[in-house]
């Protein structure tokens, strides 16, 4: 394929992908009722991952000859990770109270068990959809999902790495993280515009969102500025500082423990993910930015460090989109019912929970997106409430980050039992 492809230079990869998004961010903006018409349908973020998607299907690019997403993934992701959480107020958000990181971890709880039961729903009525053996098998392949739908394109990767999942069949589970997650953001998206309504169905308490969100809001304006270049250098500078640290530490201590402790280095164990030096690599990058919120750094929100973060995540989005392939969502249609009851489960424990503990529809949602979104589209659909609460999306996320590959693992263990039974 690489001979026929009639772009394989990663240089006109790497334009095209950014023409995807240029175009979409431009025509989202647009005030013709067309367009705001379709991105009130088809949330932005859906349109970063299908036209680089469909670019890869027609044959015209190919992540498996270009180093984009390696770039993304390793580099910008943990770059974006730094500048999302230096801004961050621990402090305002754990004044939300419980509700935030009850709702968070029933996000998660309904992930966790939503695989093996949703396994259990369709091997009653369609054993092949479920089955497969050795590294084929399909619960190996919904490990990865697992891994993206708590944490984010981080404990994905890392579950396929563990689980060593066909990579030949990958892009079909990719297929079905992309388009059973964006139909639930869509979803989620589309109940901001009604969340009055919802939170007096659910009895809910806005007023400690309402709290914070004057309080972010107050800070931004004392410290929002017109960037200079000496802002945008040392922002950059702060970003992969960071990042070779965080590839440092990550070198090191993968090596130090997969080479010392057998549990570690046994792809088969529990314990794995200690080995992994993406996980090491992620979880460095995000304690680096936790650190530097409690100094004078975080000052630099004021001058765009989360915007420069938001640009490295949406790369990094279409970096993903370009390992879809359209043309297979037909091969595999089971694998798509399987993501739907999944994600049903997940919603259903959701709302159960928000209407038993009075959360608001904020919580819900971000709590929802802190899981199966990550660090892509939680602060999004955050700052859909309100630009001033998109650090609370982001700080979710990074709680998704480091509960997502332990999660993920008791998920995949769980469908593993119950798919060999």
């Amino acid at each position: 394929m690489e001979n026929t492809l009639p772009f394989s230079n990663d240089a006109i990869v790497f334009g095209i992908l950014m023409l995807c998004l240029g175009v979409v961010f431009f025509t989202e903006n647009l005030k013709g009722k067309f367009w705001t018409t379709f991105y009130k349908f088809v949330p932005a973020l859906l349109m970063c991952y299908l036209l680089p998607a469909i670019f890869n299907s027609l044959g015209i690019i190919s992540a498996d000859t270009s180093k984009t997403y390696f770039i993304a993934s390793r580099y910008l992701l943990p770059a974006s990770l730094v500048l999302f959480t230096i801004s961050i107020d621990l402090k305002a958000v754990f004044n939300l109270g419980p509700k935030a990181l009850i709702m968070f971890l029933t996000g998660t709880i309904g992930i966790i068990i939503g695989g093996p039961l949703a396994i259990l729903l369709i091997s009653t009525f369609s054993p092949e959809t479920v089955g497969g053996a050795g590294f084929d098998a399909v619960w190996r392949g919904l490990a990865t999902l697992a891994g993206s739908w708590i944490g984010g394109g981080a404990n994905q990767a890392a579950m396929l790495e563990i689980y060593e999942y066909n990579q030949e069949l990958y892009g079909g589970m990719v297929l079905v993280d992309i388009v059973v997650a964006n139909i639930w953001m869509a979803i989620l998206l589309l109940g901001i515009g009604k969340r009055k309504k919802i939170d007096k169905w659910l009895k809910a308490d806005n007023s400690a969102i309402d709290a914070l969100q004057e309080k972010v809001q107050n800070l931004s304006e004392k410290i929002t500025r017109n960037p200079t270049l000496t802002d945008l250098m040392v922002i950059l500078s702060i970003a992969f500082v960071a990042v070779g640290i965080a590839h440092l530490g990550s070198d090191v201590i993968s090596k130090y423990l997969s080479t010392n402790f057998e549990s570690v280095s046994d792809p088969k164990s529990a314990l794995s993910s200690f080995g992994s030096g993406f996980f090491w690599l992620i979880s460095i990058a995000t304690l680096i930015g936790v650190l530097l919120s409690f100094t004078k750094v975080k000052n630099y929100e004021g001058a765009g460090a989360s915007k420069i973060g938001s640009v490295f995540i949406y790369i990094l989005v279409a970096t993903i989109g370009m390992k879809m392939d359209l043309g297979k969502i037909l091969e595999n249609p089971g694998l798509i019912f399987i993501g739907l009851v999944w994600m049903a489960i997940h919603a259903g424990l959701l709302i159960l929970v928000a209407k038993l503990i009075k959360a608001p529809y904020f919580f819900l949602a971000v709590g929802s997106q802190a899981n199966v979104g990550g660090a892509a589209s939680a602060p999004v659909v955050a700052a859909a409430f309100h630009p001033s609460l998109a650090t609370v999306g982001a700080l979710l996320a990074v709680f998704g980050y480091v509960v997502g590959t332990y999660g993920a693992l008791l998920c995949a263990e769980l469908m593993r039992i119950v798919a060999t039974q």
